[in-house]
């Protein structure tokens, strides 16, 4: 029987490569969604083209209760997650922090990082075996912004993914002898419509020519490597940050 993965955010962006290339790489998906259904089934019926099983699930990742259910639901309907990536996220329209209100660094803070605590928690809760898991692999979704500081705007957002870092490396450290890895994907400028919630124009024509590898990225090219950090192939990396930047 397949393997089964759980990926937020997935019915846009990286999340959506992600779940596309896990269904060609042998997984179920079970493809976590915020609003967008009509985009969550559009992914859901190309894994199903691919041959593998898929559904949707609506929740609110900042939810405990809600992820709570989202990993019950698809523990239901395909089978245990051995696979988890938490992707989930938004951007702050770039601005100096003294002009970015309280509440949209809340908002920033609560998606971007308590959100990927809480679901990292419920990850760990089904994986480990301590607790009657068979353990499984969890890929967090951060960003170059972290290393970079979120300038040119992205303080709030930078923040963030920093916390993600420490998340990714403290609890790859806690539950490796759990038979649980967790890794961190840091992408860099990456062509996908999270851009156009920047409120810069034309960010990915503008700086794709400053990245040193001469271009943006593709959400495809982050799903390659999201998918080798879950494959056994990655059996002895752990509590790792791999940067998917053209050398930012």
């Amino acid at each position: 029987m397949a393997q089964v993965i759980l990926v937020t955010g997935g019915s846009r962006g990286i999340g959506a490569a992600c779940c596309r290339l896990a269904s060609r790489r042998g997984y179920d998906v079970a493809i976590n969604f915020q609003g967008n259904a009509r985009a969550a089934d559009a992914v859901a019926d190309d894994v199903r083209a691919a041959g593998a099983r898929a559904l949707t699930i609506q929740a609110d990742v900042s939810d405990a209760a809600a992820v709570e259910r989202m990993f019950d639901t698809a523990a239901a309907e395909l089978g245990p997650v051995a696979a988890f990536v938490s992707n989930a996220g938004v951007i702050n329209k770039a601005a100096p922090l003294a002009d970015i209100a309280v509440e949209e660094i809340r908002r920033i803070v609560e998606i971007d990082l308590t959100a990927h605590l809480i679901c990292n928690r419920a990850a760990v809760r089904r994986m480990a075996r301590s607790r009657g898991g068979e353990g499984g692999a969890i890929v967090n979704i951060s960003s170059m912004a972290s290393s970079l500081f979120g300038a040119g705007g992205f303080i709030p957002y930078g923040a963030a993914k920093g916390g993600i870092d420490v998340l990714t490396q403290g609890l790859g450290r806690e539950v490796a002898g759990d038979g649980v890895r967790v890794n961190g994907i840091r992408p860099g400028l990456i062509d996908t419509d999270i851009q156009d919630d920047t409120g810069v124009e034309n960010r990915i024509a503008r700086f794709g020519s400053t990245v040193p590898i001469g271009r943006a990225g593709t959400a495809a090219e982050v799903a390659e490597a999201v998918l080798w950090l879950l494959s056994d192939q990655a059996a002895y990396v752990t509590g790792t940050l791999f940067d998917v930047s053209g050398g930012r």
